[in-house]
């Protein structure tokens, strides 16, 4: 979950979604709430651990963390050098998701389509928007946090992609993420100097207000879905199915970044020199070239990805203990 957050057009939930345990993950954010507060400050941490479902919100953000905070540097690298396999690998993993999801959905009736149609006019719509400027006024990114954070518990909406259209993915994503990484470093080896760096101070500033907007977000949505999902499960899952095949436009491999221009025709820059993004221009493979064959290989991994995360929530769910 933590690596698919990061990848703009990959939604966090889908893989819980197929993994298995997206309705324990919400209903245990469920549990944060007025009564969990009362037990923690009561000191009755064993209660407390025991009616958030501590051990496996406890496990689940650990991978997360670790995989979000690992993968930000590797996929700078393999986007910047091998974007068409990895946007082929995330575009495998979508159609596993739909396949995943579709395969158990046995209430077709005519409200559950009108819901899929509305969620798949919904997802092709966000991918067709044009992206805002980079602002990194906080209370902007507080606000970035609590609709970024959708990724992880709507599947099919990225809130990596929603986080472009705002302007601010890569001061939310790369940049703040990295600068504490290097913080992080600097401080395994004694070095303060960073303390010095304004434009570092600024982006840690910047992460701790969206991690505090996120955990925000995160929160309030969980008690939302929860809601939905308890009266209105299977227009919920058919909502799902269609932002998920809406979200295949946003994750296309085969396409061009476009970056927005003055009227001289020259790229515009972000506050930190980095050229805005505009949208894509997407186009149809060539298959006169090895890489269009290589990509479809990749779309191949993705859905066996997708498939491999289905049989192991599976064999899990078999072998959990009663």
């Amino acid at each position: 979950m933590g690596a698919a957050n990061k990848v703009p057009g990959v939604s966090g939930g889908v893989v819980a979604f197929v993994a298995g345990f997206y309705e324990e993950f919400i209903y245990s954010l469920q549990k944060i709430n007025l009564k969990a507060f009362k037990l923690f400050i009561n000191f009755r941490f064993s209660s407390f651990w025991r009616y958030i479902n501590g051990r496996f919100l406890a496990l689940l953000i650990l991978g997360m963390l670790i995989s979000y905070f690992s993968v930000s540097k590797i996929l700078d690298y393999l986007i910047i050098h091998y974007e068409l396999y990895v946007w082929s690998a995330f575009f495998g993993m979508i159609i596993g998701s739909i396949y995943y999801i579709v395969k158990d959905f046995d209430d077709w009736n005519r409200r559950n389509i009108c819901f899929i149609i509305i969620g798949t006019i919904v997802g092709i719509s966000i991918s067709l928007l044009e992206p805002a400027k980079e602002n990194d006024n906080l209370f902007f990114v507080f606000f970035c946090g609590i609709v970024g954070v959708s990724g992880m518990t709507l599947p099919g909406l990225s809130g990596s992609f929603i986080l472009i259209l705002f302007g601010n993915y890569v001061l939310l994503l790369v940049d703040s993420v990295n600068a504490l990484y290097d913080t992080i470093a600097d401080l395994i080896r004694w070095d303060l100097s960073f303390t010095e760096n304004e434009n570092r101070i600024r982006l840690l500033k910047v992460l701790v207000v969206f991690s505090l907007g996120s955990i925000t977000g995160l929160v309030t949505l969980s008690h939302f879905l929860g809601y939905v999902l308890k009266h209105y499960k299977n227009a919920t899952f058919a909502s799902i199915i269609g932002f998920i095949t809406g979200s295949l436009g946003v994750v296309w491999p085969w396409k061009y970044k476009m970056y927005k221009k003055d009227e001289v025709g020259q790229i515009l820059i972000d506050a930190q020199g980095n050229p805005i993004l505009d949208n894509y221009d997407r186009y149809l493979p060539d298959f006169s070239i090895m890489s269009t064959y290589i990509a479809f290989f990749f779309i191949l991994v993705g859905i066996g990805i997708v498939l491999w995360l289905e049989w192991y929530g599976e064999k899990t769910v078999k072998t959990k203990p009663i």
